[in-house]
């Protein structure tokens, strides 16, 4: 059963100052002609320390972006490289957002609050450093959904209409503005990485690997820091790919400076929940060649993980390097053994055959990914759906072998007629009720449905 966490104390931090002035240049937030709040996550904020910020307060530092007391004096924008649809690309960086703060959650964790659409920097290029406001509320939808999920994700901490008119060639333009802050287990990517390795400065990538184990993961660098820190970021996205699976989440944009060295999800443009089991299902629509499509994201991100091996060369020899890449495949099975049986409330031995049952049954029936899960839960066949058809009997030969979570099913949710979905229709329709008449009600009912979705998933064992 869950319990209500402890409120936090508020615990600024600096950490980032140990791999200064390499890697980011300070910079100033955009003046922005208004700050409407629009969201303030108060059970994010809990967890460090900020939830009793009132609403002038919140708006002095996310919206005007006045230093939170005891952490950075000034915001960074972050350098990095990064391969972006598998071409090399030296010329990138933070170029509409900033490192803001550091601070540590209940737990001690390192966190960080960056931001989304608060400026130009010196790595914009030829963007406006702006984001518009329906990035930002479909980012709330996203990593609500995957926090739901069970995904390891960034947190959407506030969103601030900035009263600006923002043109783009990809939705009607003009449209609404906005300043968001997110807050993530470290900002620090695979791109950081390969941006040293790139100067061949082996300098920085001592510093980022000894940061990365220390601060990050809480680890005293060993006679390999190197190997040392590829294994746990091999480890943390295995899970992280699985885990996109499970929820049917498509990223759309798994270049490797969108993956961090921490394995959280985060930087959300052209995501979507895929409603069937299809591997070829893609959320970016510039993405012709189905790169990083639903069923090759595991392919991708263990890709973009061997860019940091690559870029780990020059502090240690290849073959430490390969093998901890190697367990990657390996890894991702466990977890999606793991993670499937999780969502679907049951536990058992060697559920690789259910699982492929399972998704064999998904893909032949055209089944809905969440509607499955939802009628399953706690391995119990529903009565009166097309779970009879010959081609869900292996799946129900199988998941007889295994055995409900304690309290799999007792939050009420599992009695709701169906389940609680993310899909583009509704991203849609919740923008259109903002855009259309500034109505924000379907948004924050979606938020409750979610977290209490999220709930009944956690109720269990």
């Amino acid at each position: 059963m869950n319990q209500t966490p402890q409120a936090a104390i508020y615990r600024p931090a600096s950490e980032i100052d140990a791999l200064m002035p390499d890697i980011a240049a300070p910079v100033a937030a955009a003046d922005f002609p208004q700050t409407i709040l629009r969201y303030r996550n108060d059970r994010a904020a809990a967890s460090v320390g900020l939830d009793e910020l009132s609403d002038a307060q919140w708006i002095a530092h996310f919206g005007r972006f006045e230093p939170l007391e005891g952490s950075l004096p000034q915001p960074l924008a972050l350098r990095y490289h990064g391969h972006q649809f598998r071409h090399y690309n030296p010329d990138i960086g933070d170029g509409r957002g900033f490192l803001f703060t550091q601070l540590r959650d209940d737990a001690g964790r390192l966190l960080d609050l960056g931001t989304k659409g608060t400026g130009q920097t010196p790595y914009s290029r030829f963007g406006d450093g702006r984001l518009t406001l329906k990035g930002g509320v479909r980012e709330i939808l996203a990593t609500e959904m995957l926090e739901a999920l069970g995904v390891n994700t960034s947190k959407t901490f506030s969103i601030i209409e900035t009263g600006e008119a923002l043109e783009r060639n990809d939705e009607p333009s003009p449209t609404r503005g906005a300043a968001m802050v997110r807050l993530s287990h470290s900002h620090i990517r695979i791109g950081s990485f390969q941006r040293a390795a790139f100067h061949d400065d082996k300098a920085l990538l001592a510093k980022l690997t000894d940061y990365a184990l220390t601060r990050l993961y809480g680890e005293t660098p060993g006679d390999n820091p190197s190997a040392q820190l590829l294994g746990r970021v091999v480890e943390r996205t295995a899970d992280l790919a699985a885990s996109y699976m499970v929820a049917g989440f498509v990223h759309g944009v798994l270049n490797s400076d969108n993956i961090n060295v921490t394995g959280e999800s985060f930087d959300y443009g052209p995501w979507r929940f895929t409603p069937l089991w299809d591997a070829h299902f893609t959320a970016a629509y510039f993405d012709q060649q189905g790169l990083y499509a639903f069923g090759r994201q595991a392919e991708a991100i263990h890709w973009d993980v061997a860019q940091l091996a690559v870029s780990l060369r020059p502090l240690v020899e290849a073959p430490s390097l390969i093998e901890q890449l190697e367990r990657f495949p390996t890894l991702y099975g466990d977890a999606m053994q793991r993670r499937f049986c999780w969502r679907l409330g049951v536990e058992g031995i060697d559920p690789g055959a259910m699982i492929e049952a399972a998704v064999r049954g998904l893909v032949t029936s055209g089944t809905p990914i969440d509607r499955f899960f939802h009628d399953w839960r706690g391995g119990t066949a529903p009565s009166g759906a097309h779970y009879d058809d010959a081609g869900w009997a292996p799946f129900r030969e199988a998941i007889a072998g295994f055995t409900a979570l304690p309290n799999a099913r007792d939050h009420p949710y599992w009695s709701d007629e169906a389940p609680c979905s993310m899909h583009i229709d509704e991203v849609e329709s919740i923008w259109s009720a903002i855009d259309t008449d500034d109505d924000w009600t379907p948004l924050h009912n979606k938020v409750a449905a979610i977290r209490r979705m999220g709930d009944a998933h956690r109720i269990a064992r």
